[in-house]
């Protein structure tokens, strides 16, 4: 099983929880856009999607939809973004069937080793350093740890996240991650338009 490859480099790639947040990251530009959106289900959750999925096209912004893989591919999404657990419960073929590109999460040497198994479109690693947005099962990984995961992936495209902000995002990229993935940093933001395009200065 293998997936579609990215039509482009992820770069700069924020993690939002509504359709109105995903719309206003297309128009900032950014590279790439997750969706992940833990308060809705059934047709409320459908509607979202579909939403997202609308604000994207013609757009250069890829869309991954975080959890929610049957939706995702009803939509008619660019991707799907899985933790490691639902890799046991999600239906990773007919993701790949339906032509979705997936990302997994990972948070360790052992978990990265199991999602490149599959050869998903990219992996995620985190939490680079502490942070609030998420109780993580891990402690912070850091930047050597990092490294080495960068190494361990290989060809396949690696997206840090966990506590990245403006201070700190040359230090991560030096490590060779394709991607630099952000909550915080940009919904907390004063103009977050022009955290987007602070942080997209940085492949420049």
């Amino acid at each position: 099983m293998t997936f579609p490859p990215l039509k482009s480099p992820l770069k700069f790639y924020a993690v939002v929880s509504t359709a109105e947040w995903v719309a206003r990251m297309v128009k900032a530009g950014a590279d790439t856009v997750q969706l992940r959106c833990k308060t809705l289900s059934g047709e409320a959750l459908r509607r979202e999607i579909a939403e997202c999925v609308a604000a994207c096209a013609g757009s250069k912004t890829q869309l991954f939809i975080n959890d929610h893989w049957r939706e995702a591919i009803a939509a008619g999404a660019y991707g799907v973004h899985l933790g490691q657990e639902d890799m046991d419960t999600a239906d990773l073929a007919a993701i790949a069937a339906a032509g979705l590109r997936l990302g997994l999460s990972t948070h360790s040497v052992d978990e990265l080793a199991r999602a490149l198994s599959v050869h998903p479109s990219y992996v995620a690693s985190g939490a680079i350093f502490p942070t609030t947005t998420k109780q993580m099962p891990t402690a912070p990984q850091g930047l050597d740890k990092l490294r080495e995961y960068v190494r361990q992936a290989g060809s396949t495209p690696v997206v840090a996240i966990g506590g990245i902000d403006l201070g700190n995002a040359a230090q991560v990229l030096q490590t060779g991650v394709s991607s630099l993935a952000v909550v915080r940093a940009v919904t907390e933001a004063e103009n977050p338009e022009a955290v987007v395009k602070a942080f997209q200065a940085l492949w420049e």
